[in-house]
């Protein structure tokens, strides 16, 4: 608009007050051209006829060119700056007949408001275009993404499928062979072992099921979920876990706690005796669990393992620990674990309940 008002005053006719006030109006008309493109430019035709608003008409075609595709419009509003641009004022034949002798006045007429006309279009469609090839990125993320679900789902699937084949058949071997000691043996204790043992082997048989389910249908919320863990479940955990333990759990220590706390401290217990069975066998156990102030207390300390027990042969991932530190850190809380003083293992945690 600042280019267009200070056009009105480069010319060599002198112009008089209201040519000047007309050339002044088709300038200032141009704040309004992104909301009323077509109203701008009509505004700007006196002051392109009668004064020298000649960039104002140009910036105005320009925008109508940029914002109205319509051709119809388009072309009408190119031939009214033409017109307005060509003819002489005051409309005289003399004049008119002088300009057609001269081809710069047509040439000028013809080139200018065409070349606003082309650079409206051109920059209309160049945004156009961004717009598109943004859909189209969009458009192409969308089937990446769709593409690595199918995969991954694929691959959860046989994840699935081949654990089911391995574990389901080695649990249920065991399940079987329970059952037959726990029907040929007259030993009340090996009776109830072997009770104990396939017990165990159709829950694992039950969870594994659950889990194949969940991975197949990829965490869909068609999958029924099973309650998770909690400190009440604690006494049934450490029964079955066939090792000496002295537990020193408060009933009262999260009455209040959230569900996430609640779970983290129960897969900490669970898998420290994990541990001990793998690691120390025949050592003495103690499973302490507080409450001091905001914070939840765990801490599950072994002895050292028997002078000649061999540990126990069992496949792991050696992951457990690392698994349980980041479960205790997401909750903003402390982890640590490592050899004692007189050859055990320690196992603390503090988890912030509020």
């Amino acid at each position: 608009m600042v280019l267009a008002v200070g056009d009105t005053f480069v010319t060599d006719v002198p112009l008089s007050a209201v040519e000047r006030a007309f050339s002044l109006g088709a300038a200032l008309a141009l704040v309004a051209r992104l909301r009323m493109p077509v109203v701008t430019l009509l505004a700007s035709l006196p002051g392109l006829y009668l004064g020298s608003a000649w960039l104002a008409g140009l910036i105005a075609l320009y925008t109508v060119s940029r914002l109205r595709p319509n051709r119809v419009l388009l072309a009408v509003c190119t031939l009214l700056v033409m017109i307005a641009y060509y003819l002489p004022y005051p409309l005289e034949m003399a004049s008119v007949g002088e300009r057609n002798e001269r081809l710069v006045w047509l040439e000028s007429a013809l080139g200018a408001p065409i070349a606003a006309l082309a650079l409206g279009r051109a920059v209309a469609l160049r945004g156009e275009l961004a717009v598109r090839l943004k859909e189209l990125t969009e458009g192409r993320s969308r089937e990446d993404r769709l593409l690595a679900q199918q995969v991954l789902a694929a691959e959860r699937t046989q994840l699935a499928r081949e654990m089911h084949d391995v574990v389901a058949h080695q649990v249920s071997l065991i399940s079987l062979q329970a059952g037959a000691l726990r029907v040929s043996s007259v030993d009340p204790m090996a009776r109830e072992t072997a009770d104990t043992i396939r017990t165990l082997s159709v829950r694992t048989l039950d969870e594994l099921r659950h889990m194949v389910g969940v991975l197949r249908a990829g965490g869909a919320g068609s999958v029924e979920r099973r309650p998770q863990p909690r400190l009440s479940d604690l006494p049934r955990l450490i029964a079955e876990s066939a090792l000496e333990v002295d537990a020193d759990i408060c009933d009262q220590a999260c009455a209040s706690c959230p569900e996430g706390v609640e779970r983290a401290a129960f897969r900490i217990v669970q898998e420290a005796l994990t541990n001990v069975r793998k690691h120390a066998p025949g050592a003495k156990v103690r499973v302490c669990l507080r409450r001091e102030g905001n914070e939840l207390q765990v801490e599950i300390r072994n002895a050292a393992p028997l002078h000649g027990a061999a540990p126990l042969d069992l496949p792991s991932g050696g992951h457990g620990l690392i698994g349980l530190t980041e479960r205790v850190h997401l909750l903003g809380g402390f982890f640590s674990a490592g050899p004692d003083d007189a050859g055990g293992f320690v196992v603390r945690a503090t988890l912030p309940v509020s």
